[in-house]
């Protein structure tokens, strides 16, 4: 890469980078806004939150790459072309081609790091994701408890829960057992809940326990600290399902009959595949054609807005059928073939459209042989 490539790369890669870390903020800030239903509803922690929002960030790379490296690319081609730096580089000698080499070069970029990101990165953090967001919401606290108010449990169990802490601790817990046979309360000032050897435990700590015999004699003991059984009144916990979007890709081409049953349909963890696997290629699509719509035509003072607005709407057209062809693909398997003409051919297209603008017209050849004749008769 010659010094001026190096220089137009640059001056490329800033604004698409920008871009990406827009719509990553605001991908980041949606998905904190979903996950903050762990912290008000289940009484998960902060670092819980943030956790899942981590976790989330590579599937939303998957979508936010191609379209930020259409904007920023608009807007780095678009200042060059106005500033005239690429008419600059090109009456220095450089050829078409070598200007165009640095924004197809970062695309390819683009497209490989996509790509490893829905091979790799996606279904390790959504699995991940998965199991916490699973483990969150099958917690005995959450199952058990509510802060404020009497939960009833199955066996007779009654348990009321004052306030509930970030860290898990449970204060002024009131638990009442009625079985059918006997009745009894504990009361504790602090309680948490935690596993011994694998199985459910209340802890409790400074508090008390009653219950009437069966001749009407209450029984009372008070106690420091106390480990109250809940096997008994929590079922066996069901067992996390994962989603397409969770899978690896031998996963999704080859699904055992377990996955089949609760992840999807083979039709559809297919298309979910070939999805994967085209989708970096509108990387390619996306610079193709914002390069289309800054130098597919002539040099212009008062802007490309329109040859701008043009190329947004091809663009989101494109993908949004790539979308229609993913779920059309879950029930014909031969759309899935679609999924990569269609970016590969939007681009072709695009590129098409480029070096046709790119090449004098045979209109433009005339005027100038007759410009030159007549300068020189």
């Amino acid at each position: 890469m010659t010094l001026i490539q190096g220089y137009l790369f640059r001056q490329i890669a800033r604004p698409v980078l920008g871009a990406c870390a827009a719509l990553a903020g605001i991908g980041i800030l949606s998905q904190t806004l979903e996950q903050l239903e762990f912290v008000v509803e289940r009484g998960a922690s902060l670092g819980v939150m943030v956790t899942l929002t981590a976790l989330a960030l590579p599937q939303l790379l998957g979508v936010i790459l191609p379209i930020g490296l259409f904007v920023g690319a608009l807007i780095a081609l678009t200042r060059l072309q106005r500033e005239q730096e690429l008419i600059a580089a090109f009456a220095g000698g450089m050829t078409r081609w070598a200007a165009i080499r640095p924004a197809a070069l970062l695309a390819v970029i683009v497209a490989a790091l996509t790509l490893v990101i829905n091979v790799a990165v996606q279904p390790w953090a959504q699995r991940e994701a998965r199991d916490q967001a699973f483990a969150v919401r099958s917690d005995l606290a959450a199952l058990l408890v509510e802060e404020g108010r009497f939960v009833k449990g199955p066996g007779g169990l009654t348990i009321y829960v004052q306030q509930i802490q970030q860290n898990g601790l449970l204060t002024n817990l009131f638990v009442h057992i009625d079985d059918g046979t006997n009745v009894s309360t504990w009361n504790a000032a602090e309680a948490r809940f935690s596993r011994v050897a694998g199985e459910p435990y209340l802890l409790l700590g400074r508090g008390s326990w009653q219950r009437y015999s069966a001749d009407g004699v209450l029984n009372f003991l008070s106690f420091d600290n106390h480990a109250f059984p809940l096997a008994s009144f929590v079922g066996e916990a069901e067992a996390v399902q994962y989603k397409p979007s969770d899978l690896y890709l031998p996963q999704l081409f080859a699904p055992t009959p377990e996955l089949l049953r609760t992840a999807g349909s083979a039709g559809q963890l297919r298309a979910e595949g070939h999805a994967r696997l085209a989708s970096p290629l509108y990387a390619l699509t996306a610079m193709a054609m914002a390069l289309t719509a800054i130098l597919g035509g002539a040099f212009s003072r008062t802007g490309y807005g329109l040859r701008v607005a043009k190329a947004a709407a091809a663009f989101l057209g494109v993908r949004i059928m790539g979308y229609g062809l993913m779920a059309a693909g879950a029930w014909n398997d031969w759309v899935n073939a679609l999924q990569y003409l269609l970016p590969l051919a939007a681009a072709a297209i695009a590129l098409r459209l480029l070096f046709r603008a790119l090449k004098p017209g045979r209109a433009g050849r005339a005027a100038r042989a007759a410009a030159l004749r007549v300068a020189t008769s």
